[in-house]
């Protein structure tokens, strides 16, 4: 077998599989419901602290042989024009679930603004729900109102190591296929 590939596709026929693996796939379904395409309304405080409006968008996919779920986030949109008041990001996370504690570990990778946070996630109550407690601030992203045809993603900040929280963004995600 000729394992060149001078297209690049070896990269995404490796990577991408279209179902989660047998093994945990009920577990596998917490994210693995988002698979698809969604359009992202983006609502935060620009760079001037006034609130700001981006139009974005989301990839959800089965990858690395159906045991974990990766996104991309594209905000604005790459039909989008770019905004200069608000910084713009275009990141991916991986995440899988973690049958010895219970909960996905999920990584979150944004070249842009040069961040790699990793979370915790769970389902509780109705949402799903991500910490990122190991440097300051501490990150909490819940995905909550969550239907098949539409989510709201909601980012939360603490500075006091979770006593507090402060929303700092949310994005209405609403799906395309």
């Amino acid at each position: 077998m000729n394992r060149a590939d001078p297209t690049g596709s070896g990269l995404i026929e490796a990577l991408h599989v279209s179902g989660p693996s047998a093994e945990h796939a009920d577990k596998l379904m917490l994210f693995g419901q988002f698979v698809g395409s969604w359009d992202v309304q983006w609502s935060g405080a620009g760079n001037d602290g006034q609130p700001l409006q981006v139009k974005g968008e989301l990839h959800f996919g089965w990858v690395l042989g159906g045991r974990a779920v990766q996104d991309t986030w594209i905000v604005p949109g790459r039909d989008q024009p770019r905004d200069r008041r608000m910084g713009a990001f275009h990141g991916t996370t991986v995440r899988f679930y973690d049958p010895a504690v219970d909960a996905w570990r999920s990584t979150w990778i944004e070249p842009i603004n040069a961040r790699v946070r990793r979370f915790i996630g769970r389902h509780t109550d109705s949402q799903i729900t991500l910490l990122s407690d190991e440097e300051d601030p501490w990150l909490r992203w819940r995905f909550t109102d969550i239907t098949p045809k539409s989510a709201l993603w909601i980012g939360e900040i603490s500075h006091d190591r979770g006593a507090t929280w402060t929303q700092d963004e949310h994005m209405h995600l609403t799906r395309l296929t």
